[in-house]
């Protein structure tokens, strides 16, 4: 059963709740530790109570297993809201900063102030946790926020709506629900910072209207992550971990790995751990995925189809289907599977695949893999499985990407005291922890000089020959 859509605002609506907010935000400035405390203590318990209901709204919009919510939404979320309560002070605190000799006789600090009001724009491949994400830092940092749910799950849409409702003044925190329209008019608004979480397509649309009121971005965006394999790697341990990768969330996850290069030395083994660690997670008593619990679904016709047509599009071209293959429209269904051979003009090589579909291609040398990445945009995250430390060495040198993890995927992701965000166009900004803590906030920079004569003031006009000496003095030795 569909949950019940509330009206979308019009225009004028969602310009007075943006005005409240606005007024509100002055109070916030000055909130002490414990207030921030509390609403993030609040957030915590809410989650903490209504756990079975996170699990059934997920299930509803994509029939995602119970136990995968409660590790990629319920436990994310409740790593960060535990880190940010632990941090919060110490982030708070001004920062002194030394002063160079020039300025000797001056104290001065860096300062963290909210941004203001903010619009939190969520996704709907983990549309509970990557809409607390950002809830959770511009709390942390002070600020209002719109939150603006997807209107592709609906179900969880609503429960992100009654969360809010039951947690906050709409004057501080407030759900919108709506399509594009809403997201639309939401833009238009004078925002000081806005927080996107989707494709790099719509990312560029929310960069433009950002830059009609120099609003300050953060862009979370995707790409094609890689995952490769050298022969040093040890392969049933890199297969089991890139299956994980892939198959969770049935490959909907902006860093699941989106194809695969392996040593062409040790190809065929590879595949065969690729079919052996399937059949453990997904197939353990010998029945078809489909039949598995642990597996999703995909989230709607639109998306089955479009992954349907990246799969025919890559048999047209030549690839061929080393595992897997099997979809059911009807479920939204898609096998994890593996694609050999797909040539680099296909749709599946080219764009980002968001689904259980796995290209595998091989390589020569580590010059060689690398090459093929960088001839991409820069991906989101880059998986490299070796046990060489120089192998290591040179693939996360040689590849820029915005993140990366070794020997494992996407748990980086999780880590609250690592950056998580792009690189060009994977995104900009970073996110988690304290770096999300500073996306929210302004950095104010602040000095502080003493009355009276000053090493400055000696410097002041008129430029008498005297003074000029010392300023040819200053640049030759400060």
């Amino acid at each position: 059963m569909s949950p019940t859509p509330t009206s979308a605002p019009n225009d004028a609506a969602l310009h007075q709740l943006f005005e409240r907010q606005r007024a509100r935000s002055a109070a916030l400035r000055t909130e002490s530790v414990m207030t921030r405390d509390g609403r993030l203590h609040q957030l915590r318990q809410w989650i903490e109570d209504n756990r079975p209901a996170i699990q059934q709204a997920l299930y509803a919009d994509f029939r995602k297993p119970a136990a995968e919510t409660d590790v990629t939404e319920i436990w994310s979320s409740q790593v960060e809201i535990d880190h940010a309560i632990k941090e919060l002070a110490t982030w708070m605190k001004p920062r002194k900063v030394s002063a160079p000799l020039s300025l000797i006789g001056t104290s001065a600090w860096v300062q963290y102030e909210p941004k203001g009001v903010c619009l939190l724009i969520a996704p709907w491949n983990y549309p509970f946790y990557l809409a607390l994400e950002p809830l959770i830092s511009a709390l942390a940092a002070g600020n209002c926020c719109i939150l603006k749910p997807s209107e592709i799950t609906p179900h969880t849409a609503a429960l992100l709506h009654r969360m809010v409702t039951e947690l906050f003044d709409p004057a501080e925190v407030a759900v919108v629900e709506g399509d594009k329209d809403v997201a639309t008019a939401l833009l238009r608004l004078p925002f000081n910072h806005i927080f996107f979480t989707g494709s790099p397509e719509i990312g560029k649309v929310v960069m433009r209207a950002a830059a009609e009121h120099l609003t300050s971005v953060t862009l979370e965006l995707g790409g094609k992550s890689p995952a490769i394999v050298d022969a040093t790697a040890d392969l049933r341990d890199a297969a089991e971990k890139i299956v994980w990768g892939k198959g969770i969330n049935a490959g909907q996850t902006c860093v699941a790995p989106d194809y695969v290069l392996v040593d062409e030395t040790v190809k065929d083994k590879l595949l065969h751990e690729l079919d052996g660690a399937v059949r453990r997670l997904y197939r353990p008593n010998g029945a078809p995925v489909e039949q598995s619990a642990s597996y999703a679904r995909i989230v709607n016709r639109h998306h089955f189809d479009r992954l349907a047509g990246l799969l025919d599009d890559a048999k047209a071209h030549g690839a061929r289907v080393a595992l897997g293959g099997a979809t059911d429209a009807g479920q939204h269904f898609i096998e994890p599977t593996v694609l050999l051979d797909a040539p680099t003009d296909s749709r599946v090589m080219q764009e980002e695949i968001f689904g259980p579909l796995l290209p595998l291609r091989t390589y020569k040398t580590l010059m060689e893999a690398a090459d093929a990445v960088n001839a991409r945009p820069r991906p989101l995250a880059l998986y490299v499985f070796t046990q060489s430390a120089e192998n290591q060495r040179y693939l996360l040198h040689k590849i820029p990407a915005g993140g990366a993890a070794v020997n494992e995927t996407i748990i980086h992701l999780a880590h609250p005291e690592l950056p998580f965000g792009g690189d060009g166009n994977s995104g900009i900004g970073k996110a988690h922890g304290e770096y999300g803590f500073r996306e929210f906030s302004n950095l104010k920079g602040v000095l502080k000089q003493r009355t009276g004569l000053t090493g400055i003031k000696t410097m002041y006009p008129p430029y008498t020959p005297q003074i000029r000496r010392f300023i040819d003095w200053l640049l030759r030795f400060l």
